[in-house]
């Protein structure tokens, strides 16, 4: 990997992270076309992948700090007192995004072979997940209500919530598309659903950045030390762009223009598969 490349790697996730098309989808992709992903060792990809998340997650925690800090201090001081009380407030809010992150946290565990194999890196799955969300998100803009903020979120909601962020396991899933979508399901605002998104993502990548990190401490002289960070601090810089810009559309605009994206997306996948291209 030359430094313009994790340069390239960088700008890629920290640009497709949150909008709802699949980081891991186009950094595979890019992968691919330069020639980057061995396929006897795939789990090295899937390292690389994780650890530069970490780049993101850090601009979710940058933008978000003093929603953070206001959330940790209810978590710990005031979290009892929900459960007696059943206010709204910081310490739910701490609360709900540790019970969405419980199905990802199992689900990752125990399919981290699968997940760290060939099978993610397939163009055709890609490509089929590409769709196969584009669609679902497409019926809930349609179905969804979106008359609930982030103050009505339920834990039964950030439950389900969890457990689609499990889905954006399947490459080309998508974590944000996951939860958004499945917020919109439950009736929450565009601009809310992805705000708990990127809230609820903030453990889980932590978790397996830094799991992914120590495992790259074998192969991390093949990709170089240095273009791992440079990767990560690019990720993080396009990355906080990203997040401000994702609000910002959501507030005025619906999700169809990353419904057709995926779409075409897809679909030009499955023609590479067809074509035996890439």
């Amino acid at each position: 990997m030359s430094f313009f490349e994790a340069v390239i790697l960088g700008l890629i996730q920290g640009l497709t992270e949150f909008l709802p098309i699949s980081s891991t989808a186009h950094l595979t992709i890019a992968g691919k076309f330069l020639g980057l992903i061995n396929p006897a060792h795939p789990e090295e990809w899937t390292a690389f992948i994780a650890v530069i998340q970490l780049g993101t997650v850090a601009a979710v925690i940058v933008y978000f700090f003093r929603d953070l800090v206001q959330i940790v201090q209810g978590f710990f001081t005031d979290g009892p007192k929900y459960f007696q009380t059943k206010t709204l407030g910081r310490a739910r809010l701490g609360w709900f995004i540790f019970l969405g992150t419980l199905p990802v946290a199992i689900f990752g565990l125990s399919l981290k072979k699968i997940i760290e194999g060939n099978l993610t890196k397939s163009l055709a799955v890609i490509g089929t997940s590409m769709i196969g969300l584009a669609l679902i998100l497409w019926l809930a803009e349609i179905l969804g209500s979106r008359k609930k903020n982030m103050d009505n979120i339920t834990w039964c909601d950030s439950l389900i919530i969890g457990f689609a962020q499990s889905l954006a396991l399947i490459p080309g899933s998508s974590r944000s598309g996951t939860t958004i979508t499945a917020g919109l399901f439950l009736g929450i605002a565009r601009e809310d659903a992805a705000r708990f998104s990127f809230l609820l993502s903030i453990p889980a990548v932590i978790a397996s950045g830094f799991l992914e990190l120590w495992e790259m401490r074998n192969f991390m002289g093949q990709v170089g030390v240095m273009n791992v960070i440079v990767a990560t601090i690019v990720s993080f810089l396009v990355g906080y762009a990203s997040i401000a810009f994702l609000l910002k559309y959501l507030r005025t605009h619906t999700t169809y223009l990353f419904i057709w994206y995926r779409i075409a997306l897809g679909i030009f996948l499955w023609w590479m598969v067809v074509a035996h291209v890439g």
